[in-house]
């Protein structure tokens, strides 16, 4: 006898980060979640992914006005995408953002509710997201995720003007997933109950990321095939800690650095090259499409990510899953992740200690078959179905506080 199929879910899930036309590399690893979660069949899933805009007339420059041609709704990768406007105020370190996201989502949610009920309204990020998660839960008396990912619980939760929003949205919720132990410690910090927590880590796409020979890859980006490649992904943002990977390659004679990312330091990163002498080993990429990135991390020997803060970063299990061992701080994600010393080393955000765990790995190799097995259980399909199952325990159980 075959197992009776379970009822299929019906969830509204906020994520002010979701691939666009505009910016296909913004939040795509919430994107791939959703795909998988969509190609499981037993979902019904309606992504909100709310655009946030400053009212006129700081709505005209270039940077918001090209949202306005965005689709206020489309099918992307087997996915239904809604994206209403919700106001920003520049200036207010966001303290208003939560609110404006939930009057602006709430009407399409009451609408869609009407017409077939939700299950669940989920949230991907704890700010904005999560509290506009639970407010629109509330107002149609059903149950909330939300999920801690890194700087939204690590910034905004202790953000003045945010913090105590990310405290009650964690206490309403009726379950909290992060995507690290280490991450839900924090969330417990701030006073969210421990027992409402799953550790919820991050997938792979295996069919993308995978080892590619690493001649080819540096001749595809013009390196060189006969000197050591260090290479470093993510947003060219503070908090990323680019320039301590700069700095630690004037230690490392000889060798490359290369950096995949967009974003406001890229000016100051660049005067970094210039004033040091490292010109001419500093290779920027700018923003590469996410399905390129295993030409980066497999032209590399070693990936170097010296962040101040993350859950569970993506790109750390994307760089293992190409066979490039890791070098990045020692947050307890990173902890949880570097078990093994085949999986890399942890340095503080200092250039010598960076150069020196970059020497020691480039003095003795890892096989990549090794360094391989830190990926090993990680897949979106694997994530989807923890999510999913989340979910199924919240729908029609648990209430929203």
């Amino acid at each position: 006898m075959t197992a009776p199929v379970a009822e299929k879910l019906r969830v509204l899930s906020l994520s002010t980060l979701y691939p666009n036309a505009n910016a296909p590399n913004f939040g795509v690893f919430v994107e791939r979640q959703m795909q998988a979660v969509a190609a499981r069949g037993d979902v019904d899933l309606v992504m909100v992914s709310p655009l946030g805009r400053p009212p006129f007339p700081l709505s005209l420059h270039p940077r918001y006005r090209s949202l306005q041609g965005l689709d206020p709704f489309e099918q992307r990768g087997g996915v239904s995408v809604y994206r209403p406007h919700f106001t920003v105020l520049p200036g207010t370190g966001g303290r208003f953002s939560a609110r404006c996201e939930a009057a602006a989502v709430l009407p399409l949610a009451r609408k869609m509710h009407a017409e077939q009920p939700f299950d669940l309204i989920d949230a991907q990020f704890f700010y904005p997201d999560g509290p506009a998660a639970v407010a629109v839960a509330r107002a149609l008396s059903l149950p909330c995720s939300i999920k801690a990912r890194g700087a939204d619980v690590h910034h905004w939760g202790q953000a003045p003007g945010t913090a105590r929003q990310v405290r009650d949205a964690a206490k309403r919720a009726s379950g909290l997933l992060a995507v690290s132990s280490g991450l839900a410690d924090d969330l417990v910090a701030l006073g969210a109950d421990r027992n409402k927590i799953t550790v919820h880590r991050t997938g792979l796409d295996r069919t993308i990321f995978q080892p590619l020979d690493p001649a080819e890859c540096r001749k595809k980006l013009g390196l060189p095939t006969d000197r050591p490649i260090l290479a470093c992904v993510g947003a060219l943002i503070e908090r990323k800690g680019q320039r301590f990977a700069i700095a630690a390659l004037a230690h490392i004679p000889g060798a490359h650095l290369v950096l995949a990312g967009a974003g406001p330091d890229d000016a100051h990163l660049r005067a970094l090259t210039v004033r040091l002498g490292l010109s001419a080993r500093v290779h920027f990429l700018g923003a590469v499409p996410h399905g390129d990135l295993p030409v980066v991390l497999s032209a590399a020997d070693i990936f170097v990510l010296p962040t101040a803060s993350e859950g569970l970063a993506n790109a750390w299990v994307e760089a293992l899953a190409c066979g490039t061992p890791v070098v990045t701080t020692p947050i307890p994600g990173a902890q949880e992740l570097l078990t093994d010393p085949a999986y890399g080393r942890m340095a503080p955000r200092d250039a010598g200690a960076i150069a020196a765990a970059v020497r020691e790995l480039l003095a003795a190799p890892v096989p990549r078959h090794a360094v391989l097995a830190g990926a090993a259980e990680f897949s979106w399909e694997a994530n989807a179905a923890a999510l999913v199952a989340h979910w199924r325990g919240l729908a029609g159980r648990h209430s929203v506080g």
